[in-house]
């Protein structure tokens, strides 16, 4: 009989936690949809700035903008992008593997400065030796453009007074539901064009002339790339948390069979039992 009872109240605690897991997939569901839209409406903007950008400077020259200026890597800033909560799978723990792993690598030659977005980050780069300079922690969800435009601005002056001499992403890139896509980018300075490609395109008559024009793209740039990072890992981040709360949801469902299979092997042999004690007691009044 106790065992009867633990069982019962073992799966009335699965079909609780099933219920949690169902309404959190669902809430994951309208968040992943709305990221998703914004995401897509992004792209075309996020991954074509870049290219436009290399081509500008190429014709404007590296002295039209101290964004443009290289210098070799002695110090580093990197931001991180992961989210404040669990229960999404491997997402933030593969990225901060990765994460580790490329700043070991770097750590060798370079000092690092970090900018960590979301909790994870933040709670796991506490304990390590790197320099953090900006840290947000708390409501990463509700970090609007302002904010994202002020991290920003904060990266291009540290670039700008030679600060730092690079500036990475690191962030998990929405690439389908199954899976994200483990993202390292160096965003500052911009890549230069091969001599090669210059001489084959003719630079065009700009109007205005293309140092005022780089002058104005390259904070664009910066902004939408750091908007581009947020925003694919918050889409990824809600895809992976949908999945893991429908696994989640189905294997309760599993482990409720297994269990009410359980109880009712328990409640046969009780009933097999009596029956065979009924029988025996009739058997011995029968003689």
């Amino acid at each position: 009989m106790p065992a009867l009872i633990d069982l019962r109240r073992r799966i009335k605690s699965v079909k609780n936690t099933q219920q949690i897991t169902q309404a959190m997939k669902t809430v994951s569901t309208a968040k992943f949809k709305k990221a998703q839209r914004t995401v897509l409406e992004g792209r075309p903007q996020w991954h074509d700035l870049p290219g436009l950008l290399e081509r500008v400077a190429s014709w404007a020259g590296r002295q039209a903008s101290p964004l443009l200026d290289r210098r070799e890597e002695k110090k580093i800033e990197v931001l991180i992008v992961t989210s404040d909560k669990g229960l999404c799978g491997a997402f933030n723990s593969n990225l901060l593997a990765r994460a580790l792993a490329f700043l070991q690598d770097k750590s060798a030659h370079c000092d690092i400065g970090l900018v960590l977005v979301g909790k994870k980050a933040v709670n796991c780069f506490r304990r390590q030796r790197f320099t953090v300079h900006r840290a947000y922690a708390e409501k990463v969800e509700k970090l609007g453009l302002r904010d994202l435009r002020e991290i920003a601005h904060f990266l291009m002056r540290q670039y700008t007074f030679a600060r730092t001499d690079a500036v990475y992403l690191i962030y998990n890139e929405f690439k389908s539901i199954l899976t994200p896509r483990l993202t390292i980018s160096q965003i500052l300075p911009i890549r230069p064009m091969g001599q090669a490609e210059i001489a084959e395109m003719a630079a065009p008559d700009w109007e205005p002339e293309s140092p005022r024009l780089v002058q104005t793209l390259l904070p664009l740039y910066v902004e939408t790339q750091v908007y581009h990072c947020f925003f694919e890992s918050l889409a990824a981040e809600q895809a992976a948390r949908m999945m893991a709360m429908e696994n989640a949801t189905k294997n309760a469902g599993e482990l409720i069979s297994d269990l009410f299979l359980a109880l009712n092997k328990i409640r046969q042999a009780s009933i097999t039992k009596e029956l065979l004690e009924i029988m025996t007691a009739v058997n011995a009044l029968a003689e």
